[in-house]
């Protein structure tokens, strides 16, 4: 089977598409369909996945394999047919912003305590990311600062694939140890790491970001973040 071509590596911020359907096969609740390209981004390193339609059925997951993204919906799709596709945008810039979020924070707690980033969790009600270490209340409000500072300042946001030679003289966070198509978010200043995500174009459409929680975990920590709408909502929910 040929690898799907990622339209949101192209564009994170396009929401509709036209595609020809490769397969359409029976599946645990509906049916597995398999695209020549697609914008829907499968649930990978951490992220949930983007959710919407193909024509008149709602794709409800998405995931990949070896290279193939296979979208499960609730009606069959014909084969060797072209299909209109429109991802729920609201929610993909909900996690553009966490994602990003979450690169300023882990690039600036690295820089500046040295604690890497071991996990990270992004669903559609909640953000959580783990390091290595300790940090305490006066630190993690200096990170909290520092990254705010970052957001107002509109840092780009850059995306892109190195060559071999340019990979192997760059420095960059990865939990992995990658070494081919790997794809590298750049935000000029704070923080370059090793990622599949869509993200935002600046750090400025991020919002903002707040600290939520903090709880020792695994020899770590654990912090809850809120960054731009969900943030929002959070504020007016305690402002009620």
């Amino acid at each position: 089977m040929q690898k799907t071509v990622r339209l949101f590596d192209l564009d994170s911020f396009a929401c509709r598409f036209e595609a020809n359907v490769l397969s359409c096969a029976a599946c645990e609740g509906g049916y597995s369909v398999i695209l020549d390209k697609t914008l829907f981004f499968p649930e990978e390193g951490g992220q949930s996945c983007d959710t919407g339609r193909l024509g008149d059925a709602r794709v409800f997951a998405v995931w990949e394999e070896q290279g193939v993204i296979y979208h499960t919906v609730d009606k069959a799709l014909e084969i060797n047919v072209s299909v209109s596709g429109e991802i729920d945008f609201e929610e993909r810039f909900r996690k553009m912003q966490n994602h990003t979020a979450e690169h300023i924070v882990s690039g600036l707690i690295w820089q500046n305590f040295g604690l890497h980033n071991v996990g990270f969790h992004l669903s559609s009600d909640e953000m959580t990311a783990d390091f290595d270490g300790v940090l305490d209340q006066d630190q993690l409000a200096t990170i909290e600062t520092l990254a705010n500072r970052a957001i107002f300042e509109c840092h780009t946001v850059n995306c892109s694939y190195p060559d071999a030679d340019a990979l192997a003289a760059m420095e960059y966070r990865s939990k992995l140890d990658l070494t081919e198509n790997v794809r590298i978010v750049e935000i000029e200043g704070v923080d370059k790491c090793a990622c599949c995500a869509p993200h935002v174009r600046n750090t400025g459409e991020v919002g903002l970001v707040k600290f939520l929680q903090c709880e020792k975990y695994k020899g770590g920590i654990r912090v809850n973040i809120l960054c731009g709408q969900r943030a929002l909502a959070d504020y007016n929910a305690k402002d009620q």
